[in-house]
């Protein structure tokens, strides 16, 4: 068993489609297949199932999956110590955020990154908040940026200046002048973003401050993404909630329009294994973030209602 067919396995497992995967590793599909089925043949168990003209992970391969990543992971840390060693002329920051960091907050420190460290490469993975949490914890990245907070003694970190949270409906509704009542707020009709997103955590958060009871909250949407939840909104399925960098340009353009009802000001969270080293490269990235709030050592997540 080779390292080389390690990464194939795992690539056609997270794509169960042999075409796409061949393209992704630049190689051509019958040297896919080939590796695949040599797999199958030394140990005599097959690892997908051909159902129709599709295929599956079979109950060996699932298992497998599991052994396979670790392995991998475990080859990524190693090619990050020999990077170290050439003195930072090669090396990969991994990094994994949740989506308004990802999206919105994080390009623009890592292309100014980029231009003052060209010889260095960023892997980003963008998720939710729980997400996140996971990759830090299973070794698949060595940074991680978050909105909501998140529970876990192995993990460590610290605060950031965030971004301001803000409650938003189309130019129409009668809170782009008034700010709704405390009832108001609670039978809305909101569309909001999934269970486990940094984002809903905080704005349910916020409207526990103001009294409201959130175990009650009428959502009439729960989106898996920040886009979808603008353009629902824009749609006129409801108010919604999320970061302003998330709707200002929407804002700006008049399709959207802030309520006037002040949402408390959030901190963005750097997490990391406290027990695994970072890179070299890892270290650089963190000294080049604007200045951060405090260090953090245990950090708990906040429940979602």
């Amino acid at each position: 068993m080779t390292l080389e067919q390690l990464r194939i396995f795992v690539c056609v497992a997270e794509r169960l489609n042999m075409t796409r995967a061949a393209e992704v590793l630049h190689i051509t599909q019958s040297g896919v297949s080939a590796s695949i089925g040599a797999l199958e043949s030394a140990y005599g168990t097959a690892l997908f199932d051909r159902v129709g003209r599709r295929i599956e992970l079979s109950v060996a391969g699932q298992a497998f999956l599991v052994e396979a990543e670790k392995v991998l992971n475990q080859v990524r840390t190693a090619q990050r110590t020999l990077s170290d060693l050439s003195n930072l002329r090669r090396g990969t920051v991994s990094i994994c955020a949740s989506q308004t960091i990802g999206n919105y907050w994080l390009p623009q420190l890592i292309a100014d990154f980029r231009d003052r460290f060209p010889h260095l490469s960023i892997e980003l993975h963008i998720s939710n908040t729980a997400a996140v949490g996971r990759m830090i914890l299973d070794g698949g990245a060595e940074i991680g940026f978050v909105e909501g907070e998140y529970a876990d003694a192995a993990l460590t970190g610290f605060d950031l200046d965030g971004d301001q949270m803000c409650i938003f409906v189309p130019p129409g509704h009668s809170w782009a002048s008034r700010a709704p009542s405390a009832d108001g707020l609670l039978r809305a009709g909101w569309v909001l973003r999934e269970q486990g997103s940094g984002t809903r955590s905080e704005f349910i958060g916020a409207l526990r401050s103001m009294g409201v009871p959130t175990a009650d909250l009428d959502i009439r949407l729960e989106l898996p993404t920040n886009e979808a939840v603008r353009s629902a909104v824009i749609a006129g399925g409801g108010p919604g909630a999320l970061s302003d960098l998330v709707v200002r340009e929407a804002v700006k353009a008049g399709v959207l329009a802030r309520v006037p009802l002040e949402l408390p000001r959030r901190a963005f969270r750097m997490l990391r294994h406290s027990e695994r080293k970072l890179s070299r490269a890892a270290e650089m990235f963190l000294k080049s973030l604007p200045p951060r709030r405090a260090e953090v050592r245990e950090l708990r997540l906040v429940a979602t209602a």
